[in-house]
């Protein structure tokens, strides 16, 4: 872990927020076995697959391990016809252990077993037999934070699935604690070592147009895809990526950062739609300005909204499943679920809008049922 361990400043704040923070006295009662963590069920009318791709760009040099070309794992989840299969694997015992030791190295409280993730509980049912429409599904691209597992946003992920999206989440290597590849190498995060927040917005749009190349013409996936409807949404560092590949790629139609500091300001204005939704931290005059800065570099249809209560990960699995092991967040009073309730909500409505053409009054401004978000420079 010595790589990974030299993470600091206001880096090591978004990739490590999740579990340094002190417990509860719940959190300090003694167990006899640990608890049980698992996703939301989704809400859509489909039941949801699951599948895996090994992807090597062999035109490309990894840009944290020259020696190798560029290697990227693959998740997706697509609507099927029937609920069969074995569960799909949150992450694998070696990647659970190696993102908990990398959050206690840095003052979080130790989690036991270190295997723990492995053992979150998913809905999604691995090869079960796809849902097949004519002009096929729209696909949306998901991007995880720095040093996390790109698991921490399966929830979302089988939630798009359960309502007709194809999703495709990126684990792009050596930006991880860990990574599990299919002949049983595990890579650790080499790009922690670096901290070079800009080339690692560049490095994953490099990774997003190579992998919409290669799902295109994938023999599984590819006619599942709708490759004219096509959305990006990303957690932190993730988030700053989608704003960027929307620049670099004009087939992404739509993106979202949730809750992500955008490190270089935009080499030219995106005048399709996108969405900024975080904390609250990332309301409009707040500790990071690239917000403020990015906005006006939103031309086209944009919404700008946070949660009250909420944190770093409260749009992704990681504050739920915190909250289920029994660690809370001091001065997050929105619980994990209800902010990966949020998330799903406001996401799904904006791709249903900008994908699907569906209107979504949610999207307008605040609403006496999510009282939580709040709306900024409303247009």
């Amino acid at each position: 872990m010595g790589k990974s361990a030299r993470v600091t400043g206001a880096v090591m704040g978004a990739a490590l927020l999740t579990l340094t923070v002190a417990p509860t006295a719940a959190a300090e009662a003694p167990r006899s076995d640990p608890p049980v963590l698992a996703l939301p069920a989704p809400t859509g009318p489909a039941p949801v697959g699951s599948g895996t791709v090994h992807l090597r760009d062999e035109s490309r040099q990894d840009p944290w391990v020259p020696a190798v070309e560029r290697e990227l794992m693959v998740t997706l989840w697509y609507p099927a016809t029937e609920p069969a299969g074995e569960p799909t694997r949150y992450v694998t015992p070696e990647e659970s252990r190696l993102y908990l030791e990398l959050q206690a190295e840095h003052g979080g409280r130790p989690i036991e077993p270190a295997e723990i993730l492995s053992t979150v509980r998913t809905h999604a049912k691995v090869g079960a037999p796809a849902l097949r429409t004519p002009d096929g599904h729209p696909l949306v691209v998901l991007s995880p934070g720095f040093s996390w597992p790109r698991a921490t946003l399966s929830g979302l992920g089988e939630e798009l699935a359960s309502r007709g999206y194809v999703v495709a989440l990126i684990g792009h290597n050596h930006e991880s604690a860990g990574t599990a590849f299919p002949d049983g190498r595990v890579t650790e995060c080499v790009a922690c070592e670096v901290q070079d927040m800009p080339r690692v917005v560049r490095t994953r749009s490099d990774d997003v147009r190579f992998v919409l190349d290669e799902l295109v013409g994938d023999p599984r996936f590819g006619e599942l895809i709708d490759e004219r409807r096509i959305g990006m949404v990303g957690h932190s560092v993730g988030g700053a990526s989608a704003s960027a590949a929307m620049v670099a790629d004009s087939r992404i139609d739509a993106g979202v950062n949730l809750d992500g500091t955008f490190f270089e300001p935009l080499s030219s204005e995106i005048r399709r739609p996108f969405l900024m939704f975080g904390a609250g931290v990332h309301g409009p005059g707040g500790v990071d300005g690239s917000w403020d800065a990015t906005w006006e570099h939103l031309s086209g249809w944009k919404r700008w909204i946070t949660l009250n209560g909420s944190g770093h990960g409260s749009a992704t699995d990681l504050s739920m499943l915190v909250d289920q092991y029994g660690i809370r967040y001091p001065g997050e009073p929105l619980p994990g679920a209800r902010g990966a309730e949020l998330g799903n909500r406001y996401v799904t409505a904006f791709l249903d809008q900008h994908l699907r053409g569906q209107a979504r009054p949610i999207l307008d401004g605040p609403t006496e049922e999510n009282p939580e978000a709040l709306f900024w420079h409303h247009e």
